[in-house]
């Protein structure tokens, strides 16, 4: 018989070679991390978060390698075992046996193999739960939340911060026995302590004594699996209708584990057994008992109580089930009495002028301006060059104007936007080092424009800007110390920029065209020296921080400018809301960017979709993860300097346990909320994704009887944008929300808040409408408005087709009928007034030009079946409530009124009762030019020649009614 063959030898050269390119390879990779974690190491230290960085760095190298260490000590232990107790004479089958090819090479290489594979797969496994770092550091600084569930009595915070934990450590015992398993029996086989000859197989007393081991390991440790399971059952979601443990998770379900946990037990000791007794069959039978027990009894069972006995009587029997869903998932989400104040509202449809008029905290203040339409007219008559820009979307903030009067204000910063650079601007100079920032800040009062437009006009329906810029020295309506912005949303990740230079080099940013600029903030990183720009050079791929004689010793790059991105890196822990926005704030221009703390184990609590719940129609925001949630607050508010870039975190919900557990972990990140000045608190928003999320389930958990929330006949729902145009399908087309500065109920002033309608589950009309204040006095107080269910009220949709269907809207062929302009319909507001909802909707229009952009044409205002179209806010609700009506609404600048020039239709929406004359000359202005239509399309000079006779008499007569006063 021919000896065994062992595996072909590599010569020297190519052991050598080989060697090396592994050496390089892992160097490369090694040298990659090693490098972005030394570029991420001066970032933290230019922001002074270096803290967090190293806090994450050695959680996670911590984690790392004692998950290593772990798992690879116990495989190389049981490797070892495997190998040591190996049989002495091992068969050889034949002379092409090709175990004992392998055989040969193991043994001859024994020490690489048993150090090298529990090495590399430590290292793996390392690498992989140092990703868990957050589990280990929220278990370590748990904090309690003070309130107990009502199964098992444990405090909230062993279900959020400690059962995940133990679930962590159970899912690595299982890997490492797993793993272990695995090499102990392709070791014993590849020794011959297994063989599969004959029938059976023989299997050696060493294997089977270890392998034993190691499966009574496993379904031990399966033993703790089901007794942890009975707490996860705290977040069975068996019952479609909430989250929780139902009538038969613990009825059947959870007894089920106890025994399971029994029988796992037992079948443990029936595989340690096999150490004293040669006999298989007692585990093997064992084994067996396990598996039909989780079928029979962890299945059969459980499915037959729920299809016999619960779903007959599910009312009655998911009653307390559905009772303590209820009460978690109010705390959790934050919409429960405490913070929740459901007010009957009469949804009035008849009011007087004068209640209209009367109302001087909504009426006043209703804004015109949408912030989803208006971006490409705040660029095109603001944007200055080609390389500034604004976000798609524009943002809604309030000020107090001259007066001291508290006004909404549409607001957006004049940012760099490297990307609308011309082809002869786009070299690395330029880019980098020349085009470095932005310049201004923009707002418009919400409520007004520049002046009404009319049919036929080019300007007119424009807002009122006030800019706060360099070539004004910010000294604009809202007045800033510093209006250059280096820090904003339209700028990428690799749109980094080097500032500074030699001492006593001009300045050479572009700053006017007058003038450059040398930045003198504090933000960015040193790169003067050698080394650093080497650095950089290596980090981003780009060699001329190597050559570039633009980079002095008093250089300094900054990056990471996006401030949603900055905030994340400073606070890894903490869910960003989609829409950061500016605020200037003691003279400084700084970003808010909401930060939100979020758990998906809270028991009993509504497990909720992130993603779908925040999904809406709005363009330009961040779109969060779809995640699974079932609790969440608003904690922390982050500015970030326009400038500077500066971050800094507040709390402003220091009772959330979360949030305390957070602060153990990175102490002195997150400052008190007595530390926020007044200026900035004034400026706070309550933030968008927190309140549709609260929206979703209130439309559900508004109720507080079981037996309504198992009939959900009183649900309601969000509805659907109808100004959406069904570009966006399904939950992603529900109505956003819109922030209104309004007073409702019994507030004795207007307030700046968020609002939403709601309408009832799967129909149309009006069931509710929600709102969260940002006033400081209560913010974040929820305001529900509940409608009478024994009347119908218009939703959105409802109205949007009402309004699209009056006959003014259908028959004004110059707005929606007209090839040359495209009609926009604005965000429709829900308002509140004197016991009714009013509706508002502006119309914009666009010119079909490349460069045109939206200005405001026309203001629709519906209330109680009646609908308004004018070019005024006044002149609509004059027309749905009567003269007067609208004398409280502010207008902007406004040029002198004159007739429509021939072949036009006049205002549709003027106050035809200022004067008889001017109305009667306005009446005759239509019928003559409807004359003037029917001539045109018959072809009779005769009767068109008349017609355009009667249209000159009629504006004579409008333009005589004007000049009289009327």
């Amino acid at each position: 018989m021919r000896p065994p063959v062992g595996m072909p030898k590599l010569s020297r050269r190519s052991r050598i070679l080989l060697i090396l390119g592994g050496i390089v390879l892992v160097a490369l990779i090694a040298g990659s991390r090693v490098l972005g974690t030394y570029v991420d190491w001066l970032w933290y230290g230019e922001v002074g978060y270096r803290g967090v960085f190293t806090t994450q760095l050695f959680s996670r190298a911590g984690l790392g390698v004692a998950a290593a260490v772990f798992l690879g000590v116990v495989l190389g232990l049981n490797l070892w075992l495997a190998y040591r107790n190996r049989p002495v004479f091992v068969p050889v089958s034949g002379p092409d046996d090709p175990l004992a090819r392998y055989r040969t090479v193991a043994s001859e290489r024994s020490r690489l193999f048993g150090l090298g594979i529990p090495i590399v797969v430590g290292v793996i496994g390392g690498l992989a739960a140092q990703a868990d770092w957050q589990t280990l550091q929220l278990f370590l600084h748990s904090v309690p939340f003070g309130q107990v569930d009502p199964e098992f009595g444990n405090d909230i915070s062993f279900y959020t911060f400690e059962l995940p934990f133990w679930r962590l450590l159970l899912s690595w015992a299982f890997i490492a026995v797993t793993v272990s398993f695995i090499g102990a029996l392709i070791t014993h086989y590849i020794f011959g302590g297994i063989r599969l000859a004959g029938r059976s197989g023989q299997l050696s007393m060493p294997a089977r004594v270890q392998l034993a081991v190691l499966a009574g390991l496993f379904v031990l440790l399966k033993a703790v699996d089901y007794f942890l399971d009975r707490y996860d059952l705290l977040l069975s979601q068996r019952n479609s209708l909430f989250t929780g443990a139902s009538y038969t998770d613990l009825n059947a379900v959870m007894p089920a584990k106890l025994i399971l946990m029994c029988i796992a037990v037992f079948c443990a000791l029936a595989f340690f057994a096999v150490i004293f007794l040669k006999n298989l069959q007692i585990p093997a039978l064992a084994a067996v008992l396990l598996v039909l027990s989780s079928v029979v009894v962890g299945a059969v069972w459980p499915a037959l109580l729920e299809q016999f006995s619960v779903r007959p009587n599910a009312n009655q029997r998911e009653a307390q089930s559905i009772e303590r869903n209820l009460a978690a998932t109010k705390a959790a989400f934050g919409i429960g009495p405490d913070n929740v104040e459901i007010t009957d509202y009469p949804g009035r449809t008849q009011l007087q002028p004068r209640e209209v008029a009367e109302d001087k905290g909504t009426i006043p203040n209703i804004r015109l301006l949408d912030p989803n339409v208006l971006a490409p007219t705040f660029t095109q008559l603001t944007q200055q060059y080609n390389f500034y820009g604004f976000t798609d979307k524009l943002d809604v903030d309030r000020y107090r104007d001259e007066d001291g009067k508290l006004r909404d204000y549409l607001v957006a910063l004049r940012e760099l936007n490297t990307d609308g650079l011309a082809v002869n601007q786009q070299n690395w100079i330029n880019r980098h080092t020349v085009y470095t920032h932005g310049n201004g800040f923009v707002a418009a009062p919400a409520d007004r424009v520049d002046s009404t437009f009319r049919e036929g006009a080019t300007q007119g329906g424009y807002p009122v800007f006030q800019i706060s810029d360099v070539a004004n020295d910010g000294k604009g309506g809202i007045p800033v110390e510093q209006p250059r912005v280096y820090y904003g949303e339209l700028v990428g990740r690799n749109d980094y920029v080097i500032v500074g230079g030699n001492p006593g080099e001009p300045p050479r940013e572009y700053d006017t065209d007058q003038q450059q600029y040398t930045y003198t903030g504090m933000g960015g990183v040193p790169v003067g020296n050698l080394f650093q720009r080497m650095v950089f050079a290596a980090y981003y791929g780009e060699r001329n921080f190597l050559f570039s004689g633009v980079i002095g010793s008093e250089s300094k790059i900054i990056y990471e400018r996006n401030p949603r991105d900055r905030v994340q890196k400073v606070a890894p822990w903490l869910k960003l809301d989609g829409d950061p926005y500016p605020a200037v704030v003691d003279g400084r221009i700084k970003w808010i960017v909401d930060g939100y703390t979020t758990l998906n184990n809270y028991p009993y609590s509504q497990l909720t979709e992130l993603g779908e719940a925040t999904n809406d129609t709005l363009n330009g925001v961040e779109r969060q993860p779809n995640q699974q949630i079932n609790y969440i607050r608003n904690s922390v508010k982050a500015t970030v300097d326009a400038y500077d870039g500066n971050v800094e975190l507040y709390s402003v919900d220091e009772q959330d346990p979360v949030l305390k557990a957070w602060e153990s972990v990175f102490p002195g990140v997150v400052k008190p909320s007595s530390e926020i000045s007044p200026e900035l608190r004034e400026h706070f928003r309550y933030p968008e994704d927190i309140f549709k999320v609260q929206r979703k389930l209130l439309t559900e958990y508004h109720v507080d009887n079981p037996g309504d929330f198992f009939s959900t006949q009183t649900f309601w729902e969000v509805p659907s944008d109808p100004t959406s145009r069904g570009n966006v399908a399904g939950n992603e087309g529900q109505q956003p929300p819109y922030y209104v500065l309004a007073q409702v109920g019994d507030q004795d002033a207007p307030t700046f808040q968020l609002t939403s309608a709601l309408t009832a589950l799967r129909r149309q009309n009006m069931s509710a409408w929600v709102s969260a204040s940002s006033d400081p006095q209560d913010y974040g107080k929820l305001r529900v408005l509940r409608l009478p269910t024994n009347t119908l009220t218009p939703g959105p949709n409802q109205v949007q087709n009402q309004m699209e269907s009056t006959p003014e809207v259908t028959e004004n062929r110059t707005l929606f009928n007209n090839p040359n302009v495209n009609a926009i319909f604005g965000n429709l507001l829900t308002l509140p007034v004197a016991g009714g909802l009013l509706y508002i909707e502006p119309i914009y229009i666009q010119r079909n030009e490349q460069e045109s952009y939206p200005q405001l044409a026309r203001v629709l205002v519906s209330f109680g079946g009646k609908v308004g179209f004018s070019e005024t806010l006044q002149g609509a609700l004059d027309q749905v409530f009567g003269s007067g009506a609208g004398q409280a609404t502010q207008t902007g600048e406004q040029e002198p009124q004159r007739p429509p020039a021939e072949g036009q239709q006049p205002p549709s929406g003027q106050d035809n009762t200022a004067s008889p004359e001017m109305g009667k000359a306005v009446t005759d202005i239509r019928n003559a030019l409807e004359h003037v239509r029917q001539a045109q399309q018959s072809g009779n000079f005769g009767d068109l020649g008349t017609a355009y006779q009667e249209l000159d008499d009629a504006i004579k007569r409008f333009e005589q009614a004007q000049g009289n006063g009327g």
